[in-house]
Parts: structure tokens; sequence; C-alpha cells
């Protein structure tokens, strides 16, 4: 069950307490997409993980330190392009979206993101709600949660979409 973000009159009241919300994590990447942050990528795209990955398969990766040669380049983008046109992809998005979540690993690089800062509102010591101020971004995976001096760990459900501000945000916390 996720608990809904209190109002700002709830906010407001003497009885509660705000912890600050601690997050962690929250960057994984799915075994299949070898360290591609594929739910950013499809978010920003409009399409689901199955399209993109779908498209994908027709990609033939280039080495990340040394980047893709202009043919390959141009046959990797045909083939993406090939699939994700129907979806209503352009070429402009396309190039958007993948300057955008570039990244290299190997450098100890993260595709763009925004931590996200949250506190729990507690009254009576127990955890009636959460204040969501910034709902961060870039989060691949859900993070971990914590509230300094409570056991129980909320989870967050994610949204993504289109705006890079938003992408792989928090949407809700809750138990």
């Amino acid at each position: 069950m996720f608990l809904a973000v209190v109002s700002t009159h709830a906010q407001n009241r003497s009885d509660l307490t705000r912890i600050p919300v601690v997050f962690s994590g929250g960057h994984e990447t799915d075994p299949r997409d070898h360290g591609r942050p594929v739910v950013l990528i499809a978010g920003a795209l409009g399409v689901s993980p199955e399209v993109f990955r779908d498209a994908f398969r027709g990609v033939h990766p280039a080495d990340p330190e040394m980047g893709p040669v202009p043919a390959e380049a141009q046959a990797n983008k045909a083939a993406l392009l090939s699939k994700l046109g129907k979806y209503g992809v352009t070429n402009e998005r396309l190039d958007q979206v993948s300057n955008y979540y570039r990244y290299v690993a190997s450098r100890h690089e993260l595709w763009p993101n925004q931590p996200a800062v949250a506190y729990a509102l507690v009254q009576n010591g127990k955890i009636v709600g959460y204040d969501i101020e910034n709902s961060g971004s870039g989060y691949s995976s859900i993070p971990q949660i914590t509230v300094p001096g409570f056991a129980d760990h909320p989870k967050a459900a994610l949204a993504y979409g289109k705006g890079f501000e938003k992408n792989g945000s928090i949407l809700s916390i809750g138990k």
C-alpha cells in the first residue's frame, strides 16, 4: 500500500515531525540490457522497454571508449528507426535521448540523475505519510529507502516519461 503525500495543511500541524528520508541505489539496470538504462531511454522515447529492446536487437554496439565509425552509426540508427518510427520516434528525438543518456561505465560515469528529496511525517512515534519535495530523476530501479530511527523500509513507485527532468522520478512512497 502506498501512502499519499499529505497536504500542506497537514504538514504544518505542530504535532507532526519531518524526518529526512534517505535514498540509496536506484541506478541498477536489467541484466538483459548490459548496463544500458533501457527503462529511462524507453520512457524518454515514449515506448515500452520491450519495444526498445526489440528495436535494439538490430544494433551492433561499438566499443564504448572508441565509439562507432560513421557507417556503424548510420546502420545502428537505421535499425532503431525502422522499429521505433512507427511509434512516432523521430531521428531528432532519438539523437536527443541517446545523447542525454550516453555514459561510459568503465570510467565510473552514470547517466544524468537528480537525487530525490523527501520527508517522513511522524506523529506519535509512527510514520503517517511522506512529503516528496523533489521527486528526482534518473532512477532506473527502485532505490532503497530508509527513515533514520525506524526499522521499516518503505517502498517507492517510479514514474517514467518523455521529460528528462521527471523521467525515472519518485511517484510515491509507501509500505
